[in-house]
This record gives structure tokens, sequence and C-alpha cells, in this order.
């Protein structure tokens, strides 16, 4: 397909820096964002609770401050399944064939996604928790 088809990588005599090697960046960076929201369930399911969450912290007027240490925990979440994608096609590449170091990388890598989901929510329960208990019990 067209869409999967992987850019060039910029040549080591681009060294100087300039505004289209800058933009070109931002490109791959994007498809590589595309990517992943086209592709992976779960960060699909991520992002939809992200804004979700944003949603209810805003709806119960959590202040500015708390909001972003949830941005910045959902954050994590999403670039550790973002680093778990980029495993397990590197690993995929080098080990086509089943292989127990190959289990271990990609096994590792999706831990890294499930601390960082288990702690966001952990986060999240910390901040909303009580206003949504307050709410609750009125």
């Amino acid at each position: 397909m067209a869409a999967d088809r992987v850019p060039p990588a910029p040549s080591l005599s681009e060294s100087t820096p300039s505004l289209s090697r800058t933009l070109r960046s931002f490109g791959y960076a994007a498809a590589g964002l595309w990517y992943l929201a086209r592709t992976q369930p779960n960060f699909r399911v991520h992002f939809a609770v992200a804004v979700a969450v944003v949603a209810v912290a805003i709806g119960v007027g959590a202040p500015a401050v708390e909001i972003a240490v949830l941005v910045l925990a959902i954050g994590l979440v999403m670039v550790g399944e973002a680093c778990n994608t980029a495993v397990e096609a590197v690993v995929d590449l080098a080990s086509p064939a089943v292989h127990p170091l190959a289990r271990i990388a990609k096994d590792v890598a999706a831990a890294a996604v499930l601390i960082a989901a288990t702690l966001a929510a952990v986060v999240g329960f910390v901040i909303l928790g009580p206003r949504l208990l307050a709410l609750l019990w009125r």
C-alpha cells in the first residue's frame, strides 16, 4: 500500500539545519502518529479514555495544575504505546521467526505501557476520585 511506505531517511550529508529539514521531520512524526491511530487499537482506546478523562476533569472544575498532571500522565501512556509499537516493528524486522528474546523484548515493551497506564489511572483516581465521590454523595 502506498500509505504504508516508509519515507527515506535523511542523508548524513544534510548536516546543516534548514527549515525544509525541520518541516520534513515533523512530517515523519505526523506519519508515525497517523500510523499509530490507524493501526493500533490500544492507542485508539488510550486516546478515547484520555479525551474522556480530560473532559471529566474540566467538568468537575479541576484546577489547571491538576489537569496538567493528568495530561502529563496520559501523555506518558501514549508515548509508551508508541515506543511499544516501535519495538514490536523492529523486533519483527530483526527476528521474523519466533525467538525467545524477541518475545521478551515485546513483552517488556508491553509491560512498560501497562505500568504507565496503571500509574496514570492512579493519578486520575487521586485527582478526580474525591470530586466524583462528592458529586455522587450530594
